[in-house]
């Protein structure tokens, strides 16, 4: 299985790379995000026909006849909010280019016409992460969609379709549907479909998975244009990850780990057909640019559903003042109170305002760039009209009669929707998962509750790593500041308002001693700002050599509301890894062989 897109906006290229560029039985996209999803939700307001990704429509203008002809079948999530618009746009485009494919859609992941029977019916979408009940915000719902399993897409492979489009399913359901009706697995095969979802996770953010946003970057060859990842995946549920051959990027444990641990939650991966136990997985090298993943063990499936809903928060607008060279803090004193002095009401005239201060100014600056720094102040609220011209205008208002060397980075502009994400559960039952070929509609059941059975599955250390966990330092082990990240990996990013930071070590004693050092209590007192007031958890991996880390609540409403500067932390484990700490030189023996020689690094002990 060879993925071709990891967002919606991805390399076009790369369905007719990963079609061209050698032997593959099934193309994979996925093309959603909770994003993605406020995105075509407007773009179907504007166009009831649209709500789809169109450029998947284009991947296929190159592709289509090529797959046909080779009989690779396509899996896509790309029909969004309108999976049956966009296979009606595909037979119109097929038609187009003299090709007749058979070609499915799955549906029933949109849950809008049903929010009258699910409140008469006591489901009250309670906020996964705060606890709100959504009923209590008197919002209306511009999306909800519920993240449908494999299964649709199964039957539809079943019944012999040649290109499957879905709405809202799971990332991991585009992989995982063509390798369960492959392999004919069950719905209580409970390990070899958890193998098929960690393949689908791996793969589903495309050139991520070869060396694309890699902490090790200097290792990746010809990062200008990585390939994208294939899966080869066997009826037991282990599957090797590999790429085409002289394509750009890398295949490693590395890059295999980091992907493993983007974007989860915990120990326990859940996914609407099983819930995945990532304390089991084992990574290991098989060659260049092919990585082996096995005995990854699999829980039933849960009897609730997550469902993705978004509203329109309000509207938003945001002025940034440059502020050089002394007395920053002063300065933007001064901008601040004078700002909410010329505003009626001043900062109580918002629903919501947010000021930050960037500090990239340095003393007895060598350049002008190096004395400047940035008071960014955002105002949210339902009133346009109040964080439009009104707001952004005062601002300019300001230029030539408060403190010295004013000026701001743009002119004054309107203010903008934003949307907010909200997560909640619906019992399983509930979705109406439905696959569609040639007029025929098929319904998609949940496992019956008492078929799920399973057995809990308990993973301690690996042997190697027990006996080293309660070991001291070697005799003489002296401490060395060094940067984290000269020793550690670390991959991050978003799960609606929650930031998740992976960070993995390449030794078992890098690993031991990282899970001793990096507790709770010292990732507060690394990332001060970004945990004040928050709940942080920390989940160990000793398969992987890695720690997950989730800062909840961190990005607020999730993407589209956040105010950070990173609204969806792809930067957050960066960040982490430039903190300077003292690690003990022992750990440093041999790493220079691990990464190409780095700025800085000190010599290793004789």
């Amino acid at each position: 299985m060879a993925n071709c897109s990891g967002f919606y906006g991805d390399r076009l290229s790369a369905a007719r790379e990963m079609v061209e560029g050698g032997p593959i039985d099934v193309l994979t996209g996925d093309w959603l995000a909770e994003l993605t999803m406020m995105i075509l939700a407007k773009g179907k307001l504007k166009d009831p026909d649209l709500g789809f990704a169109t450029t998947f429509l284009t991947q296929m203008e190159q592709v289509l006849g090529t797959c046909l002809a080779e009989g690779i079948v396509v899996v896509s999530n790309a029909g969004g909010l309108n999976p049956a618009g966009c296979a009606d746009a595909l037979h119109t485009l097929a038609a187009r280019l003299g090709l007749t494919p058979s070609i499915a859609y799955v549906e029933g992941d949109d849950l809008m016409p049903r929010l009258g029977e699910l409140a008469a019916a006591g489901i009250d979408l309670a906020n996964l992460d705060t606890g709100e009940r959504l009923g209590d915000l008197g919002v209306q719902p511009l999306t909800a969609n519920a993240y449908l399993g494999a299964f649709g897409i199964a039957a539809a492979l079943d019944r012999g379709a040649d290109v499957v489009i879905t709405g809202r399913v799971t990332d991991a359901a585009v992989v995982l549907g063509p390798a369960a009706s492959y392999f004919g697995w069950g719905r209580t095969d409970w390990d070899r479909l958890a193998g098929g979802v960690v393949a689908g996770h791996l793969i589903e953010c495309g050139a991520q998975c070869t060396g694309g946003n890699y902490a090790f970057f200097e290792e990746v060859p010809r990062l200008e244009q990585p390939g994208f990842p294939i899966a080869e995946i066997h009826q037991d549920g282990s599957f090797v990850v590999a790429k085409h051959p002289g394509t750009g990027g890398l295949v490693s444990t590395g890059t295999v780990t980091a992907q493993l641990l983007y974007e989860i939650q915990g120990l326990g991966y859940a996914n609407p057909d099983v819930v995945v136990a990532f304390d089991s997985i084992q990574v290991d090298a098989l060659g260049a640019d092919r990585v082996r993943v096995s005995g990854v063990k699999g829980l039933p499936a849960p009897d609730a559903t997550k469902v993705a809903i978004n509203y329109l928060g309000g509207f938003r607008n945001s002025m940034t003042f440059v502020l050089t060279g002394l007395d920053i803090e002063a300065k933007a004193d001064l901008a601040e109170r004078t700002l909410w002095f010329l505003i009626p009401g001043g900062r109580d005239a918002f629903q919501a305002v947010d000021v930050r201060l960037r500090r990239g100014d340095r003393a007895n600056p060598s350049t002008n760039e190096e004395a400047l720094a940035e008071l960014r102040i955002t105002v949210m609220d339902p009133d346009r009209d109040k964080v439009g011209r009104a707001f952004s205008n005062t601002v300019i208002e300001m230029v030539l009669a408060n403190y010295p060397g004013l000026f701001t980075t743009s002119p004054p502009g309107d203010g903008s929707s934003f949307g907010v994400y909200w997560p909640a559960l619906v019992p399983d039952t509930f979705p109406t998962h439905e696959m569609v070929l040639d007029g025929e509609r098929l319904a998609i059941e949940p496992v019956p509750n008492d078929e799920r059975g399973g057995e809990d599955v308990s993973h301690d250390w690996p042997d190697g790593l027990r006996s080293l966990l309660d070991a001291p330092d070697p005799p003489g082990s002296d401490r060395v500041p060094l940067a984290l990240g000269r020793l550690f990996g670390a991959r991050s990013g978003d799960k609606g308002g929650n930031a998740n930071i992976g960070i993995w070590a390449r030794s078992d004693d890098a690993f031991v001693w990282l899970h001793r050092f990096l507790t709770v209590e010292r990732i507060r007192q690394l990332m001060p700002t970004e945990t004040e007031g928050l709940e942080v958890l920390r989940y160990e991996l000793p398969n992987l050599r890695a720690l997950n880390i989730i800062i909840v609540g961190l990005l607020g409403r999730g993407v589209a509301a956040s105010t950070r500067t990173d609204p969806q932390a792809k930067g957050l484990g960066e960040y982490l890894r430039a903190k300077v700490v003292d690690i003990p030189s022992h750990l440093l023996s041999g790493l220079e062989t691990l990464a190409p020689p780095l700025p800085g690094l000190p010599p290793p002990p004789a």
